[in-house]
């Protein structure tokens, strides 16, 4: 496995464009309400990103894909296709950005909520993020990478929902994915984790069966098989040398101390990275 470290210059130009996607994930919120539609949503997405941040959707062209974010609703666990789709109340959708900017990419998703959603929507969305939370704290230098879906399993297996396994966090820098490959269920990965490395973690959990169904019309949008509920959130992560700094970090978390009670989030530590 080829994994190469971050250097100081790197990992600058990956908190700009961490910040960048976690920025736009910010500027949608308001206009997530009943009755616009997620083709709607991703030409704000795409205005903002060209003209305000001047930067480039990662989305829009890969692999063919045709739109700037994936909106996900209900049970369509990834890579839901913006369209003529209406939002309703209790529609629960995430929302997947990866933005580029001087060559480096910043992943991040959320999940949101149309109004008001039923109870065992808002256990899943709250236990994903619990688990993305959680497994944030064990990444630090020295850890094992199967620490993550260790941790994620723990915290789903509590709710009895199940963890995709079709899907998966990855490394990122100057490309869209890299190793290491990032397991949210419990796995048999090793890897030792080092100051320098960068990856998604990325949880996608359902409410029933963990399997899956890709939409053959499409070839993108992925779905749940049972056709229940699922809830993704993601951030982009640099692992220090005593924790890790979430690169992708909103302000919303910032002010309610979600992340910085949990993490050792030091900007200022030097990690153990290589030179340009």
């Amino acid at each position: 496995m080829n994994i190469r470290l971050r250097s100081p210059r790197e990992i600058e130009l990956m908190r700009v464009a961490g910040k960048l996607a976690a920025d736009v994930l910010v500027m949608i919120e308001p206009h997530i309400q009943a009755g616009i539609t997620t083709g709607e949503l991703d030409d704000l997405c795409q205005d903002y990103i060209v003209n305000t941040q001047h930067a480039i959707s990662a989305c829009l062209g890969y692999h063919g894909y045709p739109k700037c974010v994936c909106i996900s609703i209900n049970e369509e666990v990834c890579h839901g296709i913006p369209g003529k789709r209406k939002l309703k109340e209790g529609d629960m959708l995430n929302i997947d950005v990866t933005v580029i900017k001087d060559d480096y990419y910043g992943d991040t998703s959320k999940m949101f909520v149309v109004g008001q959603t039923t109870p065992v929507n808002k256990r899943l969305i709250a236990t994903t993020q619990e688990a993305l939370y959680a497994a944030l704290r064990v990444v630090r230098a020295g850890a094992n990478l199967t620490d993550i879906g260790d941790t994620i399993q723990k915290i789903a297996d509590r709710e009895r929902f199940s963890i995709v396994r079709e899907y998966c966090g990855h490394g990122i820098s100057n490309q869209f994915h890299e190793e290491p490959t990032v397991l949210h269920y419990r796995n048999h990965d090793s890897l030792l984790l080092e100051a320098g490395m960068t990856f998604t973690i990325e949880p996608m959990i359902n409410a029933g069966t963990w399997r899956t169904k890709l939409n053959k019309k499409n070839g993108w949008t992925v779905t749940t098989a049972d056709k229940l509920g699922s809830a993704q959130f993601e951030h982009t992560i640099l692992v220090t040398h005593d924790g890790c700094e979430v690169l992708t970090i909103r302000p919303e978390e910032e002010e309610a101390g979600v992340i910085s009670r949990i993490l050792h989030n030091v900007k200022d530590a030097a990690p153990a990275a290589t030179q340009d």
